[in-house]
């Protein structure tokens, strides 16, 4: 059976959208055609998509636990990432497998009805209290259930985590991130990797490298060798504090970035996660490799982290993605126009990056480095995932040409989540008239789930 939409604009790629779209998907969920100039009444049985359809957004870097601190933190007066992270580990301490579901379900639906159809979940929380393992791994299974049950494709990253910082033991919530070293890392993903269905369309696992601090390198390079063995994604978190990047020169005599190509890291299906403290060198390291960049400025100002260096990486051959990390705000459509706008407060020139290039790191280069190759473009052989966001809200309206001119610098500079009307996942609907269409009312649902963890709040 043909499921087929029929869209007053799509952007397919470019500057601009074009007019009356037509996209027909078979029951395996890809597109089977994509054909523009179609009038609405010459596809009278086609679901109508008014406004502006485009693929569905991805979220390359998440970490649904972190939602969770969301106002809290910001409420918390002066500080830095550091005690930032000590109100993290506080919130981890209190997770079990099923309050994990609940808020990573609720997490990823709010997601979906801002247009995220695709989810890079990087996943260090493993184990019980005191690092007591579950009887299986049920922190993994439990995200896997949660991004089922709200309808959006996943990437499991999960990560090796085992030391503290370079040279330091773990204290006692970090035990519940570290396995028995790299290769009871390795044994405990294989074991949740069976737990999936060899034919399950919506779901990969990869690897991931907490960081430099967590993962001592001879254990990098099992995970390297893992991730490269299984053709599995492989995301690390680099040198997103300048003390990482101080400790790394002091124990090793290079940069995270160094030492990670040291250890054979990088390439194509690598993606270093925030990359705001880089060097020259580190920058041509990362683009002669063709390493991914995720950029997560939400999360960079939030936490003052700093602004990467965006364009140095595109210019030296990194394509870029992104992410809403710790979740202060989940708006995609946000990351994409920051990525642009923060490049202009730092370097006092306009135009660094063109909207199409930022819905590209938006869609199709989020999902290449979640190791979905045939998701983020509207085109024949591509996954039925879609976004369509209205264009006669005061969001859109009067920002581009009806004949879809200027679409894509609309999106980028105008767009919000609070714009998204309709989303599709492989074919399925998930979101629609701005509902999600699986779990219903998600404000209760964040509600209920955060207040669950917290007494009188962080």
């Amino acid at each position: 059976m043909t499921a087929r939409w029929w869209c007053e604009l799509a952007w397919l790629g470019g500057e601009d959208a074009e007019a009356g779209v037509l996209l027909e998907a078979g029951d395996d969920g890809v597109l089977t055609a994509v054909t523009s100039g179609v009038r609405r009444a010459d596809a009278p049985d086609a679901e109508a998509l008014g406004g502006l359809t485009l693929p569905g957004l991805v979220n390359a870097h998440s970490h649904a636990f972190h939602r969770a601190l969301r106002g809290w933190t910001q409420a918390a007066g002066s500080g830095s990432f550091w005690t930032w992270r000590e109100r993290m580990y506080a919130l981890a301490a209190r997770l079990d497998p099923d309050r994990y579901r609940t808020l990573a379900a609720a997490v990823f639906a709010e997601m979906a009805l801002s247009g995220i159809t695709t989810v890079g979940e990087f996943h260090y929380l493993h184990h019980g209290p005191g690092g007591r393992a579950y009887r299986h791994d049920a922190m993994g299974e439990a995200v896997l259930a949660a991004a089922a049950d709200a309808g959006v494709r996943l990437t499991l990253l999960d990560a090796c985590y085992l030391t503290g910082g370079i040279g330091t033991p773990l204290n006692d919530v970090q035990r519940r991130f570290a396995d028995a070293g790299a290769d009871g890392w390795a044994s405990r993903l294989e074991g949740l990797i069976s737990t999936v269905p060899a034919a399950a369309r919506t779901v990969r696992v990869g690897a991931a490298i907490h960081s430099v601090r967590a993962v001592p390198p001879g254990s990098i390079a099992t995970v390297v060798g893992w991730a490269r063995h299984h053709r599995a994604p492989l995301h690390a978190h680099v040198s997103e504090q300048p003390a990482e990047n101080d400790a790394c020169l002091a124990a090793y005599g290079r940069t995270p970035t160094g030492l990670l190509g040291a250890l054979e890291a990088l390439g194509e299906r690598f993606t270093a996660v925030h990359a705001t403290h880089l060097t020259g060198d580190d920058v041509a390291l990362l683009g002669a490799s063709r390493s991914s960049v995720c950029m997560c400025p939400t999360t960079e100002r939030d936490l003052a982290d700093g602004i990467g260096p965006a364009a140095a990486l595109w210019n030296a051959g990194s394509a870029l993605c992104l992410g809403t990390d710790s979740h202060a705000v989940i708006d995609v459509w946000e990351e994409a126009r920051a990525v642009e706008l923060d490049q202009r407060l730092a370097t006092g020139e306009r135009g660094l990056h063109a909207p199409g290039r930022l819905l590209e790191a938006a869609t199709a280069a989020g999902a290449a480095a979640l190791g979905w190759p045939g998701v983020g473009r509207l085109a024949a052989g591509y996954a039925a995932d879609m976004v369509t966001v209205r264009t006669d809200g005061v969001g859109l309206a009067g920002t581009f040409s009806g004949s879809g001119a200027g679409a894509a610098a609309a999106a980028v500079f105008a767009a919000r989540g609070s714009d998204v009307t309709n989303v599709v996942v492989d074919g399925r609907t998930v979101v629609a008239g701005g509902s999600h269409a699986l779990l219903g009312e998600v404000g209760p649902r964040l509600r209920y789930a955060i207040d669950s963890l917290w007494d009188t709040g962080p």
